[in-house]
């Protein structure tokens, strides 16, 4: 699924072809309502007061590198009080556990 807001370059014809391309279902919610986008306006406004807040890079390469680097912390290392605190690839590594010891 792909959350998106309702902006053209997210309706467009040649963005929904692509997604279907990818077999991405496009998830936009009605006008107004956050709460379709709210895990991933929850990522960005992490990485934002976490890693981005007043900091400032002379390259783009340098930004998606710092940017990169902090997801991969965020995934592997951070801990999230929803999961019992755990990191997500912790939380994703037991659920598949999990899923294959009962034979799903």
């Amino acid at each position: 699924m792909f959350p998106g807001d309702r902006g053209s370059q997210y309706a467009s014809d040649n963005f929904r072809r692509i997604l279907d391309n990818f077999g991405i279902v496009p998830s936009m919610s009605r006008k107004g309502n956050c709460w379709d986008n709210a895990c991933a306006e929850t990522l960005f406004g992490s990485l934002k007061v976490e890693r981005l807040a007043g900091r400032t890079f002379t390259t783009r390469h340098e930004a998606r590198d710092e940017a990169l680097e902090w997801i991969h912390w965020y995934n592997n290392t951070r801990m999230h009080s929803t999961p019992n605190y755990l990191s997500p690839a912790q939380f994703d590594e037991n659920w598949h556990r999990a899923k294959t010891a009962v034979g799903l």
